[in-house]
């Protein structure tokens, strides 16, 4: 049994339970990454999945008397976690939100911008959730449950049906386990999942049964986005069409805008790129984002003596042409150590 999924390296429950701060902080440090990654999938939110963690170990802290080790400590802290998400999801705002995000649902295949809540996690940042690829738990940053597709369809479950989907399907666990954690029977668990599994087949794409367990972009993505990335430093339209696949979309969250379609996208970008009216010299970086392609966009306008950071691109990509663009807003960037401007000195690679 690993460190991670068993008891090795654990402090006995005497001792979690006897409330020694040097003890707790070990194992919250221990469990902090995965757990982020955790409350990520069930509330589809970078920064609330930061403030859950946070309370997620404030109440295990405040309930440590209740820990009888009859779990390991990190299963203890999953069960918290999960709660914690499930409680702030039945708040007034998140049901509001979630009604919205169905009554905007986009025809056809379904779209990032309908859960305008959404948020993408740094790639490196997943890595530190599951150090070892190789290991036990790399399901923790397992490819297909963090690209933002499945993100995104997971939002569209019931908080409870979510959460079971995720603690069965993603991380692997006992379905008495599971009930356990959720307070519901195995007969609920069991119907729980396949109602989840069923709603997710008409929301993801079908080429998700191809994937493979990788947690990196393939070599053709990271040259496809090389490729866009040029174009777009270059603001070479033509370029960047010959990049995108006839039916490709174009998502913004938090904006529900959606362009369905190469010529609605190309129409978009226009006049930002070309013509009388186009922004201005742009700067381009290659990111790594839900372990897709993306790229940070800066942009500087005539007179300007710095580039200013303009959007997140996610690209998903199939057969070598991107498939859909989900573009966020640069206020992210620090998420990633990136500043909201660069220097105009800078020179491109």
């Amino acid at each position: 049994m690993s460190e991670r999924d068993g008891t090795a390296g654990e402090p006995t429950a005497e001792a979690v339970r006897a409330g020694d701060e040097a003890v707790f902080g070990e194992l919250a440090a221990r469990y902090w990454h995965e757990l982020r990654v955790h409350c990520y999938r069930m509330l589809g939110s970078f920064t609330d999945a930061e403030d859950l963690v946070q309370e997620t170990l404030l109440r295990a802290w405040r309930a440590r008397e209740s820990f009888e080790g009859r779990s390991t400590f990190r299963a203890w802290l999953y069960r918290i976690a999960t709660n914690a998400c499930l409680d702030t999801l039945s708040s007034p705002a998140r049901a509001r939100e979630a009604v919205a995000a169905d009554a905007s649902r986009h025809p056809g295949r379904p779209a990032p911008a309908d859960v305008t809540w959404l948020q993408p996690y740094p790639d490196e940042l997943l890595d530190l959730a599951a150090p070892d690829e190789g290991g036990p738990d790399a399901v923790a940053i397992a490819r297909e449950t963090v690209e933002l597709a499945f993100l995104a369809a997971i939002q569209h479950l019931p908080p409870r049906q979510r959460a079971v989907l995720i603690l069965r399907d993603v991380a692997g666990w006992p379905v008495a386990e599971t009930a356990e954690a959720l307070e519901m029977s195995v007969a609920s668990v069991k119907s729980g999942l396949q109602r989840a599994r069923a709603t997710l087949r008409g929301r993801l794409p079908r080429r998700r049964a191809d994937w493979a367990a990788a947690t990196r972009p393939s070599r053709d993505e990271l040259d496809l986005l090389e490729r866009y990335v040029t174009a777009s430093r270059n603001a070479d339209l033509i370029a960047l069409a010959a990049l995108l696949r006839e039916d490709v979309r174009q998502a913004m969250p938090p904006a529900t805008l959606v362009f369905d379609g190469r010529e609605a996208v190309l129409d978009m970008w226009r006049p930002v790129l070309e013509g009388e009216g186009r922004w201005g010299e742009w700067h381009c970086l290659p990111l790594a984002v839900n372990r897709q392609p993306a790229v940070a966009n800066y942009v500087r306008r005539p007179g300007e003596t710095s580039y200013t950071a303009v959007n997140i691109d996610v690209l998903c990509a199939e057969d070598g042409l991107v498939t859909e663009i989900t573009t966020f807003g640069p206020e992210l960037l620090p998420l990633f150590g990136l500043p909201l401007s660069v220097e105009s000195t800078v020179t491109e690679p």
